[in-house]
């Protein structure tokens, strides 16, 4: 797997996250790493069809998910993940992979993508054992952690 695959999902989540959750993220170290669905977290999973296919996972801690919203909606705090809640983090995640699509498409790579799926750990099942992964970190709220499982 070739590190250059989740750039486009980087840069996009940069710019998502700063326009609608108002903070401008650093970024963690790039690894590879065995999939591991840490419990009381958030997933929405993104499938790509195309010249590249697989999985975008982007994990969020639920209390970081709750802040994200919150600021999302304005301030307007969250207290649990409702369906209003699961609706913005499910937003949130179409619109990180539609900039991405749309930096891979202007680099000359055709996918398409699926609408998210938003689910809690319980829920999750995969075939890839291993994901190239980079933590995003914003200052406040916390991680959302990307996850690319391609080929």
């Amino acid at each position: 797997m070739k590190a250059e695959v989740i750039n486009p999902f980087l840069e996009a989540a940069r710019l998502v996250i700063g326009q609608v959750v108002q903070v401008a993220p650093s970024t963690g170290n790039l690894g590879i790493k065995d999939i591991e669905m840490a419990d009381n977290h958030i997933w929405i999973q993104i499938g790509m069809t195309g010249q590249m296919s697989g999985d975008i996972i982007f994990g969020i801690h639920e209390s970081v998910a709750l802040r994200m919203v919150s600021a999302m909606m304005g301030g307007f705090v969250m207290t649990e993940m409702d369906e209003m809640g699961q609706s913005a983090i499910s937003e949130l995640g179409n619109m990180i992979s539609g900039n991405a699509s749309t930096i891979l498409s202007n680099q000359g790579v055709t996918v398409d993508i699926t609408p998210p799926k938003v689910m809690k750990t319980s829920a999750i099942t995969f075939t890839a054992a291993k994901a190239l992964t980079i933590p995003l970190i914003m200052e406040g709220i916390g991680e959302l952690d990307i996850q690319v499982m391609v080929s």
